[in-house]
């Protein structure tokens, strides 16, 4: 009885889910628990997928993207490239932020300035700013935007740039959005409270553009534990979660009070490996445990004998149990600029054996593969098994787990040798990871902005920039290809797999599964009565 009391009393004050029958009708309330923590709610300052999947319930972009990954107005009602160099974006008229400021292009420019120039980026937005040399305000609801050359991917480069007001965020800090003051957007939800690495509490937008969303509040938990994110679903604490656990897939499609929903995604987990380094690199020792000068990681043939060595398909059968798809590039098959016939290598663990040799380490060598333990699906475990993988081709091989807010910090000073991460692509193409993953760290031009290992591939970088001022889409998609073939040839990244992006949620709940894997309240909705509610596929 007790707990019901507790329940009915956070209830009035809405900070819990919504309960079966007359409960439901009178408390529109929605719990989420997402298995991936948020580093801030400043849209600009970490080009991470949770923090974009927030930044996408309290800002909006010109362009936004649906489920399919594919561009549809935003905040812009249309776009037109006036000429080869201009593209012009006419504004969503009668729109207003949270603090009930008007929406005008003087808002965008600011947001444009400001990108390049927030203090201390880890994953820094420049690359979606760079190519802009001039922006002109025609009036309060047209902007054009110059570049010194075509440029065929400006609608989608903006819509991974959430638009702030000016008046509010001026001069404020991205500890000022932390704490909810300069989070004033457009969006469908206004922050309520933010509890770091806790929970964020949200309130419906009731004057949103797009229609008030269909709960009055949300509470979005982050819960990293995997079976916590279950329990808590199974026992109704929460009514949705997102990253859900590989081991309880069987028994979660065989509960009838819950509905799942997924989708193969665009989340391509792989290998970074450090090519910063000529020298020694800080985890890779002989035998003995001395430095080992050059860093065997320079030589393409190492890089090849690790990549060989591991076995995708088992990965993606008894680590993820089925919920990913083995790669050997980017993107999934469908996607602009897949390469086709280009698969996830076979594992061949005689061949790895005898490149080593050949590279001048036939008894091997020592090895940490560093990983977080709380961002992706199951990443420790598949770490575990790649360091297992390596052993048995003659590499003493240590794996070092640890949070994601301790390893991401670590992965950015360049401080490992090898690392287990995750790239979500915006845009469904392949110039999205060409540019962020692999080309050659360039603050200019905003690139290599994720390229943690610091890997340089001048012919690469050639094809790139040649594709980027392509206006011929055939013509550009062939240059891509011709890219991330010669990136995949020469090792810059290991590829692993696809994930594929899995949702649960309790029964008399609809959600919209999306292909670049974010978790948003704006996607869940009450399931119409009488409507299917079986699991989404």
């Amino acid at each position: 009885m007790a707990r019901i009391h507790l329940a009915a009393a956070l209830a009035a004050c809405g900070l819990v889910s919504l309960l079966p029958g007359k409960a439901a009708a009178q408390a529109p309330t929605l719990t989420m628990a997402v298995g991936a923590p948020i580093t801030s709610l400043d849209p600009h300052y970490h080009q991470l997928s949770p923090n974009n999947a927030v930044a996408d319930m309290i800002f909006d972009s010109l362009v936004n993207r649906d489920a399919r990954d594919r561009d549809i107005p935003g905040l812009a009602v249309s776009w037109r490239a006036v000429d080869p160099t201009t593209w012009e974006f006419k504004l969503r008229e009668g729109v207003t932020f949270h603090n009930g400021n008007a929406f005008t292009a003087e808002d965008v420019a600011f947001t444009l300035h400001r990108v390049p120039r927030v203090p201390n980026s880890p994953s820094s937005f420049a690359l979606y700013t760079r190519p802009i040399t001039g922006v002109e305000i025609v009036d309060p609801h047209t902007i054009r935007l110059r570049t010194a050359a075509p440029y065929p991917l400006m609608p989608t480069d903006i819509s991974n740039l959430r638009i702030i007001d000016k008046e509010t965020a001026e001069n404020a800090t991205t500890e000022e959005f932390n704490s909810g003051r300069a989070a004033q957007g457009t969006g469908p939800w206004r922050v309520v409270e933010h509890r770091n690495g806790d929970r964020i509490e949200f309130a419906r937008n009731e004057n949103y553009w797009g229609g008030a969303p269909a709960f009055a509040r949300v509470t979005y938990r982050m819960v990293t534990n995997d079976a916590a994110r279950t329990a808590a679903l199974l026992a109704g604490d929460v009514d949705f979660i997102d990253q859900v656990p590989t081991a309880d897939l069987t028994r979660l499609r065989r509960e009838q009070r819950l509905v799942l929903s997924e989708t193969v995604g665009q989340r391509i987990i792989f290998l970074g490996l450090d090519h910063s380094r000529s020298g020694a690199t800080p985890f890779i020792t002989d035998n003995d445990g001395k430095p080992i000068s050059p860093n065997p990681l320079k030589d393409v043939r190492v890089r090849r004998a690790l990549t060989i060595a591991i076995d995708r398909h088992a990965i993606a059968e008894r680590v993820m149990e089925g919920a990913a798809t083995p790669s050997g590039q980017f993107l999934p098959a469908g996607s602009f600029g897949y390469v086709p016939g280009l698969e996830a290598p076979r594992a061949n663990p005689d061949e790895a054996r005898r490149l080593l040799a050949e590279a001048g380490f036939p008894n091997g060598f020592r090895i940490t593969l560093n990983s977080p333990n709380d961002r992706y699906i199951n990443d420790a475990r598949i770490a575990q098994a790649i360091g297992q993988m390596w052993t048995r081709i003659g590499l003493r091989t240590q794996v070092e787990a640890q949070t994601w807010s301790t390893f991401v910090g670590r992965a950015a000073r360049t401080e490992l040798s090898a690392w287990l991460i995750g790239w979500g692509s915006s845009g469904s193409e392949a110039s999205n990871p060409l540019r962020n993953l692999v080309a050659t760290i360039s603050r200019e031009r905003g690139w290599g902005a994720s390229n943690r290992g610091h890997y340089s591939n001048p012919a690469m970088d050639a094809l790139v920039e040649r594709a980027m001022v392509e206006l011929d889409d055939p013509k550009r998609e062939a240059l891509l290809r011709e890219a991330t073939q010669m990136a995949m040839d020469d090792v810059g990244i290991i590829p692993l797999h696809i994930q594929t992006n899995i949702w649960a949620m309790r029964r008399g709940l609809q959600h919209q599964a999306r292909a670049d894997e974010l978790t948003r309240a704006q996607d869940i909705r009450p399931a119409a009565t009488g409507s299917d509610t079986r699991p989404a596929r």
